[in-house]
């Protein structure tokens, strides 16, 4: 039975990683439960002082009972708030190491939810973080700390008279009814309104990236329309879900007042009766509004719930969708040899794979160029390389280990990736092509020289330390792909793979770039070029021909051409002359 029991308790704290790690504070929130132990049995020191102060000291006129009574209740409070104190401090401070424990985890899945299109909105990860960290540590946590020790002060009021006891016990039955009537009710158009807003921002800042596209061909005046639909729905669905928590929180303030007025009017009834003495009747009005005001509260925050409640489940499964991969081959030399063995690769809202059976090999200090039509899954296979497309079924190995198991920042240095859209970021020069590591002077030069970058990076007022504005704006189409290929080449990593790596340098670039695959070459390294202009295929060792999805053609440069060269091939291979851009 008590084995059972522990299964049954490891089964539901192992549920989710996010669990387990709030789980780890479970101390913190003990000890905050502590002292709000200790601050509600001090709420009680009103009470008792003013039912003393009516029934003794009024009657015995003893001015130094009053003194002494009056002096333990200032020590009381005294204690009371610096519990209050103690709790707060106790609970931000937490909530700190909550932020520090997860923020990396969160961001580094934020980052992989990004590679592809998930139900997953990583863009919210840190709101939703902060949503749990600011309801855990604030007003919210303290109501669900409070609200156990209402049924003590019910019981003191039933010690004054069963009356009063029954008349609090009939404004909690109402206040509570009223807290599961916002839960039933504020959920759903909460969500609503949350999604509508969440649509109409990502709408909106998907234009704002686009804006010389949108201003130069005027644009503007239509996707305005769509945005003002989606906008229309935040505020009608915000409107509603407003509306409905104003109406709660109008009806818990009558709910609230009446038992003000009501609970002070029962206990006059009873002073007129004989059956309670006045200090009582003062008493009893104020221990009831202690005993119902965490109810009070959790009607109050039951918002600031349920979106906690939101948050938690989307970074729950944020977390549950991308594991931490831990990395079981830190310190194991690479050679750079890459394996696919029957390797489909899919997209999400697509019947048909972009990639089928692909099997290749690319083997150390050889120079693989990737050819087909558009469209015919080149820069898929590019990605499927790296191990950044996240459909991917069959086998893709990295020295005979799959290409999954290796963790991502141990990877990092032995690979280079160009895209086909270069992505730079606000930095320095020799910040992005260090990748943002930790700046080797001779390592930045040596990748510098190799793409034919480092005269022209003289040539700018500071150098190589001049800041290239966000996403590389200060930089030409040809300047910013050539220092993302040197970002690629940085530290001669041992598989380099090559998008499109010519699509904007001229003459000049060109001869840079093929310079720079026989330095990799030279080195050890691994190189896979996708390109559609011949004039790569003059370094390369292997080709390899997609169509389709599928390989076409793989073999030795001066065979796959001889084999192109033929009519037949070449129109089995690509139907344009020219081939395309994938």
């Amino acid at each position: 039975m008590a084995s059972t029991a522990s299964a049954a308790r490891r089964g539901f704290f192992e549920r989710s990683e996010l669990t387990r790690t709030l789980y780890e504070f479970r101390r913190e929130f003990l000890v905050a439960g502590l002292f709000s132990m200790v601050i509600n049995l001090l709420m009680l020191t009103p009470t008792i002082y003013m039912l003393q102060v009516y029934d003794r000291v009024l009657s015995s006129q003893s001015e130094l009972t009053l003194l002494a009574m009056s002096l333990l209740a200032l020590f009381l409070f005294l204690i009371m708030a610096l519990s209050e104190w103690a709790r707060s401090r106790w609970l931000v401070r937490a909530g700190q190491r909550m932020d520090e424990k997860l923020s990396t985890r969160v961001f580094n899945a934020s980052f992989e939810a990004n590679l592809a299109p998930s139900d997953v909105n990583p863009s919210r990860s840190f709101s939703d973080l902060t949503q749990i960290r600011q309801f855990l540590t604030g007003n919210g946590i303290f109501a669900f700390f409070d609200t156990p020790w209402a049924p003590i002060y019910m019981a003191v009021l039933f010690l004054l008279h069963p009356v009063l006891g029954w008349v609090g016990c009939a404004f909690a039955v109402v206040q509570g009814a009223l807290a599961w009537f916002g839960h039933r009710n504020a959920l759903a158009p909460s969500q609503e309104a949350g999604n509508a807003a969440n649509a109409a921002n990502a709408y909106l800042q998907s234009k704002l990236r686009n804006v010389e596209v949108l201003e130069s061909m005027g644009m503007l005046g239509n996707l305005t329309k769509r945005w003002e639909q989606l906008h229309a729905t935040y505020l009608t669905r915000t409107a509603s879900s407003q509306e409905l928590a104003h109406r709660i929180t109008a009806i818990s303030k009558f709910v609230r007042y009446s038992q003000q007025s009501m609970s002070l009017g029962v206990g006059a009834l009873l002073v007129i009766d004989g059956q309670l003495s006045a200090g009582g009747m003062i008493a009893a009005n104020v221990l009831m509004t202690r005993a119902l005001a965490p109810i009070d509260m959790l009607v109050g925050t039951w918002r600031a719930y349920l979106s906690a409640r939101e948050s938690f489940g989307r970074l729950e499964g944020l977390l549950r969708s991308y594991p931490e991969v831990r990395d079981g081959h830190q310190g194991q030399v690479l050679h750079g040899h890459l394996s696919l063995r029957d390797v489909c690769a899919k997209a999400k809202g697509r019947a048909a794979p972009i990639l089928e059976g692909v099997t290749l090999d690319i083997e150390p200090a050889t120079v693989t160029v990737i050819l087909g039509p558009s469209g015919s899954g080149k820069s898929t296979l590019g990605r499927v390389m790296t191990g950044i497309w996240p459909d991917v079924s069959g086998e893709v190995l990295l020295d005979g280990v799959a290409l999954a198991d290796w963790g991502r920042v141990a990877l990092g240095p032995h690979l280079g990736y160009l895209p086909q859209d270069v992505e730079l970021f606000d930095g320095s020069i020799a910040e992005n092509i260090a990748r943002f590591s930790e700046l080797d002077s001779e390592k930045i030069i040596a990748a510098a020289r190799a793409t034919g970058l480092h005269d022209m990076i003289l040539r700018l007022p500071k150098g190589y330390d001049t800041q290239i504005g966000e996403a590389g704006g200060l930089l030409s189409g040809g300047q910013r792909q050539r220092i993302g290929l040197a970002r690629a080449l940085y530290g001669d990593p041992e598989l380099v793979v090559l998008d499109e790596p010519n699509a904007n340098l001229d003459d000049v670039g060109e001869a840079a770039l093929s310079q720079a695959v026989v330095h990799l070459k030279s080195k050890g390294s691994a190189v896979v070029v996708i390109s559609h202009r011949t004039s790569i295929l003059a370094v390369a060792d292997r080709v390899v021909v997609l169509r389709d999805g599928t390989v076409q053609i793989n073999g030795p440069r001066d065979e796959v051409m001889r084999a192109l060269a033929k009519p037949v091939a070449v129109a089995a291979a690509n139907p344009n002359p020219a081939l395309a851009a994938g």
